[in-house]
């Protein structure tokens, strides 16, 4: 029996030098893995309207377990898809000649992750360029592939190709196709790397501990004038002339309803709830942002104190101070925040804002 590992010399069921060529004997090993917790073991998904998608990447054993790791990804399961013929087995895939592709279905709720983001992030982990070939493996049960049951669904994989292919000189060739069939892999091949944690993978899981980011492109700054219209006689003191505001007396200081809380003005990302704790100073107090890249930090020698201020990326405007007598046990970082620079999106109403890709920030 071949491994997933392993490299097909020839998948042509016509060329007489066809071979398998097992991981084993040549030596080939996958990039280093990640043992990260799962963000979704601890999601209760019973009240999720689920959706479908199947994705071929090379060796599914790696795909797999890269995909359940996305957060917002509820099930995971490895099989054959878009061949001919039926219920073909292990065997049947790696020779070739009925077209199956090692394929992952994917059930997510679009509430957690956007069909958008789970295609990134898919991207992130494939060679789209190469043909019937990816890392070691080679064949055409190798190939990438999306496929969808829903037609709805293939303008959003086509934007996300279309994006995609932008950072590449060569086409990408990437399957999109409906899926016209799908069948189960032998149990053997279900959560294999759960069940062997130093099996082959050529997948380099360490995308997956990857940090956060927030892309500065989404947001922008209205004017002083459009603030002044916009923003309350507080926020505008506070967030653009640099003032402070009240302890105790603030919208947010005793606040702790799971969301995030984002730039006033412009609407960026700045904190997660997950990451806020009472201080006992009577303003808003994190121990970290949500992307280190969102805030800025400036000296501040005001009021006979030198102090570092906090200040955001986009808009610019004046959130608050750190601090170094924050939590020992994390980052040992206070961020004092003033409230009437941020505004609060409760976590049942980040995905319909535009924020759903952070909800594993919050959650």
């Amino acid at each position: 029996m071949t491994a997933c590992g392993s490299r097909m010399i020839s998948n042509d069921s016509s060329s007489t030098d066809s071979a398998v060529v097992t991981a084993a004997a040549t030596d080939v090993s996958g990039p280093t893995t990640t043992r990260s917790p799962n963000p979704n073991d601890k999601v209760d998904y019973s009240n999720s309207h689920l959706q479908t998608i199947y994705l071929a990447g090379g060796c599914f054993w790696g795909l797999e377990f890269f995909v359940s790791r996305i957060y917002g990804v509820q099930d995971v399961t490895v099989g054959y898809a878009n061949g001919t013929g039926t219920n073909p087995t292990y065997e049947d895939v790696v020779r070739g000649d009925r077209g199956f592709a090692e394929t992952a279905e994917v059930k997510y709720d679009p509430d957690r992750v956007s069909l958008t983001d789970l295609l990134t992030d898919f991207f992130k982990v494939i060679n789209p360029i190469s043909v019937n070939k990816q890392g070691n493996d080679v064949g055409i049960n190798y190939r990438t592939g999306i496929y969808y049951k829903q037609a709805s669904d293939l303008p959003v994989i086509n934007a996300v190709v279309a994006k995609e292919q932008l950072k590449y000189t060569k086409k990408i060739v990437t399957e999109v196709l409906p899926l016209t069939n799908y069948y189960l892999a032998e149990e053997y091949h279900q959560n294999y790397l759960e069940k062997n944690p130093d099996g082959y993978c050529p997948i380099d899981l360490s995308v997956l501990d990857q940090p956060v980011k927030v892309d500065p492109s989404l947001y922008s700054r209205p004017s002083d004038a459009q603030l002044k219209q916009k923003l309350t006689d507080i926020q505008y003191k506070v967030a653009v002339l640099n003032d402070t505001e009240t302890a105790y007396s603030n919208d947010y200081w005793n606040t702790f309803d799971p969301g995030i809380y984002v730039d006033v003005t412009t609407g960026e990302p700045m904190f997660s709830s997950r990451d806020k704790y009472d201080a006992g100073c009577g303003w808003p107090s994190f121990t970290k942002p949500i992307d280190p890249a969102v805030v800025t930090y400036h000296e501040d020698k005001s009021y006979n104190m030198v102090r570092t201020e906090v200040r955001s990326r986009v808009g610019n405007i004046h959130l608050g101070h750190v601090f170094d007598d924050g939590p020992k046990d994390s980052t040992g970082k206070r961020y004092c925040i003033n409230s009437a620079s941020i505004r609060f999106v409760p976590l049942d109403d980040m995905q319909k804002e535009g924020y759903g890709y952070l909800r594993s920030v919050v959650e």
